[in-house]
């Protein structure tokens, strides 16, 4: 083959196949912008409709990544590589990825369903997994939590969705339990007047539902009574602290005994 057989041979590969990497070219930036479009209506249908913005970001690049492969693969078969060999190379490594990462595919499922079900967002005081405190960050392998005393928690979303979870801010209000023990001289009217009158003066005790102070107990020291007031629940520590302190005084002043627990010791002399 002569060298003018040879040029000419170049120049036909080169209009073949410099087409089809042209147009392979034009299919990947084209899709990558219709991707990049989609996944941007999405995420503006998200906001408008007010999802969670974790969950925007997730189901946003849900959407991008997956049409970035699709483009690529639809790119790879103009160029003339065959795709179906590739997407069983590609089927089998994720397969064999899958199986040494069953543990972050597991918390990826559980990210997934939390961003999904949503029981507890972004600012809620929650209990999970043995932990509690705000919720800070929800990510999808991740759900990170900040203490009372301010330390950062994070937790794998597989243990979170494990066991039981406990949302503390999900509702508008709540009750706020505290049990009060005086002594079996003291007057069980005059204790519940003074109770009542106490919790009522604090104006973040809602009305609606009512007051609730009752005997509960005839214990061995004490006779119990629960005090159940409702509050705004981002009131309940500040209302529980400060009626302790306030239901103490009150009873001092009327002079009613909180016993303490007593032991009668009968000694008897040995000859």
């Amino acid at each position: 083959m002569n060298l003018e057989e040879t040029l000419q041979k170049l120049v036909d590969l080169a209009a073949i196949y410099g087409i089809k990497i042209v147009l392979a070219l034009v299919i990947f930036i084209v899709g990558r912008w219709v991707a990049k479009s989609l996944s941007r209506i999405a995420e503006r249908t998200m906001i408008k409709r007010q999802m969670d913005l974790a969950l925007q970001h997730f189901i946003s690049s849900l959407v991008y990544y997956g049409l970035v492969i699709f483009v690529l693969i639809a790119a790879l078969s103009q160029v003339g590589i065959q795709t179906a060999s590739l997407i069983a190379v590609v089927g089998a490594a994720g397969l064999a990825i899958g199986l040494a990462l069953q543990g972050s595919l597991a918390n990826f499922a559980a990210g997934f369903l939390i961003l999904m079900f949503r029981p507890f967002k972004i600012g809620d005081y929650i209990e999970a997994a043995g932990t509690a405190g705000t919720v800070e960050k929800i990510m999808i392998f991740t759900t990170e939590l900040k203490t009372p005393d301010n330390k950062k928690v994070i937790i794998p979303n597989g243990a979170v969705t494990s066991g039981n979870i406990i949302n503390y801010s999900a509702n508008d209000t709540r009750r706020v339990d505290l049990v009060v023990g005086v002594s079996y001289g003291d007057d069980i009217d005059k204790v519940k007047a003074a109770l009542r009158e106490v919790v009522l003066a604090d104006q973040r005790v809602l009305a609606d539902p009512p007051l609730n102070i009752a005997v509960s107990q005839l214990a061995d020291s004490s006779v119990n009574l629960i005090v159940r007031p409702w509050v705004a629940t981002g009131d309940y520590w500040g209302v529980y602290w400060d009626l302790t302190e306030a239901i103490k005084k009150r009873l001092d002043q009327e002079g009613i005994t909180i016993p303490f627990p007593q032991r009668d010791v009968y000694m008897h002399q040995v000859a």
